[in-house]
């Protein structure tokens, strides 16, 4: 879908003025005309960049066009974004104008200082960080968890968004080879493994297929995966789009989950792995059903629930009462694809947006994996692509 005209009329005024200061500034604080004319001209073919990326179809181009889309706006955004930046800190530095006194240029510095590292910490979170890796590991206590599953380790991954990567099957195989050198005994998959058509998938089947643990890979869909995000000359198609997504998960190996349970035996005892389509908060549609993945919801039998969208547990799962399932694995959030220092944007938007979480009694317990791909900007800044290694173990 094509962004409003309205936004992107607004957002071409900004930049026009934000262009119109830096080259008064040009003018007024430098010698020769150089510097004032790259200003100019760099804006002018920077306006008609953006013109016609926003322009280019979304939703009815093919692949290729949509990763296209995503550099030139990221592209685009790691300039201006540095811009406004460096006008903030430059409106700052004329202050002390105002009671006649001269600018602050210290100020000013500094702002350019950190527009050039915002700009250098952009293309390192677009080439060198969203490749790499951080295996997190996280002991997981649940009362009447079964002897036989003390000590148990079920991998997480999740968000992988491959279309983001074409036909590059590089990464994808790091993580496959990272995830099987660990040697869980189980692996689950929480969602979006695509951006919005099940061909994305295919340059990836053959090397997904090598994920293996001793009790198997289950994986669950993300909202990113019912082809929503597409257009469909009618729904036959968009039908056939998801049969291609339920076959290529056999082709993987991979158990689908679709609002169903499985049982994992090891020895004498079990635990339910229980995986419910997409649930969460508008804009998203809902898919699944908790009641339909599980008939006795509030039986003591140990429950491993995987739900893509952790507001599922925030909004359901953890205010009730008959409810039991000791531990919630989401992801969907990608801290926004930014983090520093246990901060994320992301925290805006989502209560449970990254980590461990607990209901009040710590009895029930969500998980957010924070991805592996990206989406929108091919950017991750300190929110590094995550697997994330449980260890269950009985409460003493």
């Amino acid at each position: 879908m094509r962004l409003p005209w309205l936004l992107m009329v607004g957002m071409l005024i900004l930049n026009i003025l934000t262009d119109f200061y830096l080259y008064r500034i040009a003018k007024s604080r430098t010698k020769g005309t150089a510097l004032k004319n790259i200003q100019l001209y760099s804006s002018v073919c920077l306006y008609l960049f953006i013109i016609v990326t926003i322009c280019l179809p979304r939703r009815s181009g093919d692949d290729s066009e949509l990763r296209a889309i995503m550099w030139m706006l990221f592209a685009y955004f790691s300039i201006y974004i540095p811009k406004y930046i460096f006008i903030i800190f430059d409106l700052i530095s004329l202050i002390p104008e105002l009671a006649h006194h001269k600018r602050i240029k210290i100020v000013s510095i500094i702002g350019g200082i950190i527009s050039v590292v915002v700009f250098l910490l952009m293309w390192w979170g677009a080439l060198i960080n969203r490749f790499s890796i951080d295996v997190k590991t996280v002991n997981v206590e649940i009362e009447n968890l079964p002897d036989e599953f003390n000590g148990f380790t079920i991998l997480q991954f999740s968000d992988f968004h491959v279309g983001t990567y074409g036909n590059d099957t590089i990464f994808v195989q790091q993580v496959v080879d990272e995830i099987n050198s660990i040697k869980p005994d189980l692996i689950v998959f929480t969602g979006d493994i695509v951006n919005r058509r099940t061909s994305e998938l295919i340059p990836f089947i053959k090397v997904l297929s090598q994920l293996h643990a001793k009790y198997g890979v289950y994986s669950i869909l993300g909202n990113h995966d019912y082809g929503d995000y597409s257009v469909w000359p009618d729904e036959a198609a968009k039908a056939a789009n998801m049969d291609s997504l339920y076959k290529f998960n056999d082709m993987m190996g991979w158990k689908l989950l679709l609002n169903s349970h499985e049982w994992i035996k090891k020895g004498n005892d079990s635990i339910a792995i229980i995986g419910v389509e997409n649930i969460g908060d508008p804009p998203f549609p809902k898919y699944g059903s908790l009641e339909k993945a599980y008939l006795n919801l509030s039986d003591s039998q140990t429950k491993i629930l995987l739900s893509h969208n952790p507001a599922h547990w925030v909004d359901d799962i953890s205010k009730s009462d008959t409810i039991n399932i000791a531990l919630t694995l989401s992801g969907h959030t990608h801290a926004m694809q930014i983090a520093f220092l246990g901060f994320s944007p992301a925290e805006w938007r989502y209560p449970t947006w990254g980590g461990m979480y607990a209901d009040q009694a710590n009895r029930k317990k969500l998980y957010v994996n924070i991805g592996l791909g990206t989406v929108g900007i091919p950017m991750r800044i300190g929110a590094t692509p995550e697997l994330t290694l449980f260890t269950l173990h009985t409460v003493n």
